[in-house]
């Protein structure tokens, strides 16, 4: 239970929640008979652990009339960490794209496992891991695009495979691995990628791949020199590929 209150304050980043919000976080659609009090304990029980694992943090959780705030400090939070450094890495990479990637792969070094440890919440948990691992695969995204204009594709195909391997509906990433596959010479793998997840796709979802991605395997299969130049964007690739087409 403590654990869960804690995941909802840091849900919120440092935000006011409602009563209502936090009892709908702990107990569901059964709460208990006095909720008010059952909740007032529960941030007393808390407020005695940061005591013992904070030294003198008995203010961070502020209530209000409306609810209670918890008091993050500036840099704290290695959530909104994570999410400021890579906006700030994003309006910045076409500059410099080797201290990119290398800034990028320090701030994904900061996740350490599931968000909130695994811990299941209500609304506000669920919201907020949805947003931080979409924000995570979005970062993945951008590094392997960065590594892929800076040469070095071969380096990345293991990570690639793995990270496809680990969301494997993920289409962004079936198109990066083939990118790089074919860039390190490998056409027959990189198709293989293709057809491997085309068949997924079509025995979970029932669905074929985007025309996105079946321009990258179009393109393969023709030896489009377009995929070999390393300033390209791989959007703009397939746009090429696309237009060629129609």
């Amino acid at each position: 239970m403590q654990q869960l209150l804690f995941a909802s304050f840091m849900a919120v980043a440092g935000r006011l929640v409602t009563v209502e919000s936090l009892a709908d976080e702990l107990w569901g659609t059964t709460p208990p008979s006095k909720m008010n009090n059952a909740l007032q304990a529960q941030i007393s029980r808390l407020r005695r652990t940061l005591v013992r694992v904070d030294g003198g943090a008995a203010d961070r959780i502020i209530t209000t009339v409306s609810g209670y705030q918890f008091n993050i400090h500036p840099g704290e939070l290695d959530a909104q960490v994570f999410l400021d450094s890579v906006g700030s890495i994003r309006a910045s990479s076409e500059a410099d794209p080797c201290r990119s990637a290398a800034e990028l792969r320090r701030a994904i070094r900061l996740w350490r496992g599931p968000v909130f440890g695994g811990v299941a919440g209500g609304p506000l948990c669920r919201t907020a891991a949805s947003k931080y691992e979409e924000a995570r695969l979005s970062a993945l995204e951008l590094l392997y695009e960065i590594e892929l204009r800076s040469g070095e594709y071969a380096r990345i195909v293991p990570e690639l495979t793995e990270t496809l391997s680990q969301n494997p509906m993920q289409e962004q990433f079936c198109g990066l691995l083939m990118i790089a596959l074919y860039r390190s010479g490998r056409q027959i793998d990189a198709l293989q990628t293709y057809r491997q997840f085309r068949h997924r796709l079509n025995e979970e979802l029932g669905v074929e791949p985007s025309p996105m991605l079946h321009s990258y395997e179009s393109a393969i299969l023709e030896h489009d020199e377009a995929l070999l130049e390393r300033s390209a964007s791989l959007r703009s690739l397939s746009l090429r590929s696309l237009s060629l087409r129609t």
